[in-house]
This record gives C-alpha cells, sequence and structure tokens, in this order.
C-alpha cells in the first residue's frame, strides 16, 4: 500500500509539473534579449515595467537569462510569458514553442535594421575580402544580428567559416565589439545600432575600429508571447506596446515606438539558413 501511494504522489507531481501555464498569471515573466550586461539590461528597462505595470494591472518580473539558448528553453517550458527575442531566436523558439510576435521595434519610421562588420584599425582588413584567414569574432551563436546576418555577408562574398576563417563566439555584441578594438579578433560582426550606440557612448573608438560594410535590412527583434495567455490579456499586452510613446521608456531599446509584425514578416531570416547550409531545425 505504502509503495502505491507512493507512487499515486509521484504522478500528481508529474501532472502538476506539466501542467499547463496559467493563461491570467498575476505576475507577467518578461524576459529580456541577454545581449549585453544583465545588470545594466534590467537597469535601463525599469520604465519598461513600471508602464506595463501600470497598463496591465499585473505584477511585471524582467527576466535576463544567461544566453539566447537558455532564453528558448524556457519559453517552451512556459517560464515566461513574454519575451523580446532577436529574429534568429524567435525563429528557433517557434519551431519548439506555442509563441507568436506581436510587434516589433520601429526606428526611423522602419521596423528594420542592419548588422555592421567592422575590423581593427590596425589590422590590415580594409575589405571583407582581407578577413580571409583572419579571425572573426561574432556574439552568440543563436544571435541574427552578430551571427548569422555578418556570417552571411561573408558566404556571399565566397568566405566560409572554418575554411577561410576562424569564427570565434564571444557572448554579446559589445563583446564582439571590444573583441575587435582591443585586436583580439582583426573583424567581427553585431548590431548597427548597438554599434553605433558603443561609439557614442566612447565603449568604442573609431580610431581604432572601422567599420567594413553594413548588411542588408531585416526584420526588427519582436517582441512575442505565449499563445495559451487569455485573448483579453493578450490585446491588452499588444496594445500597451503599440501605444507605448514615452522617450524615456523607448531609450533602452534605441526605438521611437512598436509597429504590429507577424510570423511571416521572419521568413527572410529562415531564408538565411539556406545561403549558409544550416539546418535551423537542428540549430542550436
Amino acid at each position: 500500500m505504502k509503495k502505491l501511494l507512493t507512487f499515486i504522489a509521484a504522478l500528481a507531481f508529474a501532472a502538476t509539473a506539466h501542467a499547463a501555464p496559467n493563461p491570467d498569471p498575476q505576475t507577467l515573466k518578461v524576459a529580456l534579449l541577454p545581449d549585453e550586461n544583465a545588470s545594466t539590461i534590467i537597469k535601463n528597462n525599469q520604465g519598461l515595467k513600471d508602464y506595463l505595470e501600470a497598463q496591465l494591472g499585473k505584477k511585471v518580473e524582467l527576466i535576463v537569462t544567461t544566453d539566447y539558448s537558455s532564453m528558448i528553453e524556457a519559453m517552451r517550458h512556459g517560464r515566461l510569458d513574454l519575451a523580446y527575442f532577436g529574429p534568429l531566436s524567435y525563429v528557433l523558439a517557434r519551431q519548439k514553442s506555442e509563441i507568436e510576435p506581436f510587434v516589433a521595434l520601429k526606428t526611423k519610421g522602419s521596423t528594420t535594421y542592419q548588422s555592421v562588420l567592422i575590423a581593427n584599425s590596425a589590422s590590415g582588413v580594409n575589405a571583407i575580402g582581407d578577413i580571409k584567414s583572419k579571425n572573426m569574432a561574432y556574439g552568440d551563436k543563436v544571435s541574427t544580428s552578430s551571427h548569422l546576418i555578418p556570417k552571411s555577408v561573408l558566404a556571399e562574398q565566397g568566405l566560409d567559416a572554418g575554411r577561410d576563417y576562424q569564427e570565434h563566439f564571444v557572448g554579446s555584441h559589445d563583446a564582439v565589439a571590444l573583441a575587435v578594438q582591443n585586436g583580439h579578433a582583426q573583424a567581427g560582426g553585431l548590431s548597427r545600432p548597438i554599434f553605433e550606440s558603443l561609439v557614442e557612448r566612447k565603449m568604442v573608438s573609431l580610431d581604432k575600429v572601422k567599420v567594413l560594410e553594413y548588411s542588408k535590412p531585416f526584420p526588427q527583434y519582436p517582441w512575442t508571447m505565449r499563445s495559451n495567455l487569455k485573448p483579453e490579456l493578450k490585446e491588452k499586452i499588444r496594445n500597451a506596446f503599440l501605444n507605448l510613446k514615452d522617450p524615456a521608456v523607448l531609450k533602452a531599446f534605441k526605438a521611437e515606438g512598436f509597429e504590429a509584425i507577424t510570423d511571416k514578416d521572419y521568413d527572410v531570416v529562415r531564408n538565411l539558413g539556406h545561403l549558409l547550409k544550416i539546418d535551423l531545425a537542428k540549430f542550436q
């Protein structure tokens, strides 16, 4: 009898552990991209936290995971309600999770952005072709703008990682810029808005780092939500972002607002997998 009761208790625990996430939680767990220092990201987004709490009438917990992959896994297991993904990390998360994108950043009237390829000024790298036989710094493997997009720019010019140059993953966008500036890598790729912000904040000097090329435009970072949230809550969340106009809150995103988007907008990112001969279903 004791073994039977233990077995029943184990089944009950398993059922609880795999229960569907609450469709109307009192506290919304909101994940932000781990593309810079976590404490800085949390501090810069206190305005967003306060705004969402006021608009939604709920508590908001800001979360920064250790990397892109752990953020995807947290969403897959229902531990997040909202998440701000990069385009590639969204595509990968969508393969594993019941999530939907609802808005993307709007900057200078556009919901697209670019990556930038940079080089150390003293490295002798003056064009993309000069990266051959050199060290190239990328951010996170699952980053769109500090990995997939710059890698595609090199691939379009006949340079393949491993064969033509050595790739090194240094974690974040700011780490890419600093690795290039300090000479640990001769070239690197990252988000153009983040690079320009690092220059503006004097963390990167244009005396030590130069721009090689900008990528073509790609769809901006999407905000996503759990598909199984209560419909009324989803609508309130969507409207809160679409109506967000406060410059102080938007400053952290280097944006002027948000605009509605759909999953189809990210097909262009999925197509990068074909160019780079990467199976995104197995990627990470």
